[in-house]
């Protein structure tokens, strides 16, 4: 077992003089599960080179996007836990099966807007500080994507419009909250979502208007239902044992970086989500608000959902939900 330890100590050793960490540089593959050309993408990129900046060159982030590095959904906890990548950007509900608290930010219409939904993030922030660190890995940052909508080939106005709708879902809490309007809710990667509208096996999506643009939906879809059902985190972490390898000043560095990106992310994600709904509607597709009576039904169905995932919570995640549920 001693040897085994030894031989460990001495592979991370090497490792890390390859990588040029001898040498007081820091080279740091980050894992991003969405296109280059995607928000959050494109805010690790920029996190990539300010961390860059702020060490004067000590702190190399390579970002791979689009899940190349081979690793895209709820085995991202236990891949970065693992130092199978040291760093990685990872949309919070999708691991909520291994850490119940990241399912927060995707629970169903729990907050009404932007300006909500950061104090939501702001009161969750060491609830997932701490999660993180559960994983051996430390919390940088997170943002929100734009607010989910349902996209349908059909305009859906009604409970009744939702029987039977094969609707592509991006975690448990939304799969539960259609599942109980009557919907039939499917787990699909996003680089299968599109063939998949096409082949018939989905006819829905819950999802942004800014993903609704870049997946070019209006060639497959035709409505854009504003629900406000959620604005779902996605947040970048690293290793401990990389956290803890670096110097002081590369860590102040990277966390310098990492507040200047959510902030600048928080902006563009309003920004975006105004972009998307223009774009998809000079594309065709209708953008319609929720009736009165029909967010009445998507307000039972969601405090079920709420209501079941705080039953489940330890007593801190409870309290924080009690803010929120009043």
């Amino acid at each position: 077992m001693l040897r085994k330890s030894v031989l460990a100590v001495v592979l991370i050793g090497l490792f890390f003089v390859t990588q040029g960490w001898a040498a007081g540089v820091v080279k740091l593959d980050l894992n991003a599960i969405y296109g280059a050309t995607s928000f959050h993408t494109v805010g690790a990129m920029d996190f990539a080179k300010l961390a860059d900046k702020y060490s004067d060159g000590s702190v190399k982030i390579t970002v791979h996007p689009g899940g190349s590095l081979g690793f895209k959904g709820p085995e991202l906890l236990k891949v970065v836990k693992d130092g199978q990548v040291p760093m990685s950007d990872i949309l919070m509900g999708v691991v909520a099966g291994s850490e119940h608290a990241f399912g927060i930010s995707s629970l169903p219409r729990l907050v009404g807007g932007f300006d909500d939904a950061k104090r939501l993030y702001n009161d969750s922030k060491p609830i997932y500080e701490k999660s993180a660190l559960r994983w051996k890995q430390k919390f940088l940052y997170a943002a929100p994507w734009p607010p989910s909508g349902l996209v349908t080939k059909n305009i859906v106005n009604s409970k009744a419009d939702l029987k039977n709708l094969k609707t592509r879902t991006y975690d448990k809490n939304g799969a539960e909250f259609l599942r109980s309007l009557g919907g039939s809710p499917v787990s699909l990667p996003w680089g299968e979502v599109y063939s998949s509208l096409t082949t018939g096996m989905i006819d829905s999506v819950l999802t942004s208007a800014e993903s609704s643009k870049n997946g070019k939906f209006w060639e497959v879809l035709k409505g854009f239902k504003k629900i406000n059902y959620a604005y779902p985190l996605n947040m970048v972490t690293i290793n401990m044992d990389y956290w803890n390898a670096m110097s002081k000043s590369q860590q102040d560095a990277i966390l310098k970086a990492a507040a200047e990106t959510e902030k600048k992310q928080w902006q563009n994600s309003q920004a975006r989500h105004e972009e998307g709904i223009k774009v998809i509607q000079e594309h065709g597709m209708v953008v319609s608000e929720e009736s009165a009576e029909f967010g009445k039904t998507l307000d039972v169905a969601a405090k079920t959902i709420v209501a079941g995932f705080k039953a489940k919570s330890k007593a801190n995640v409870k309290a924080l939900l009690d803010k929120y549920t009043k």
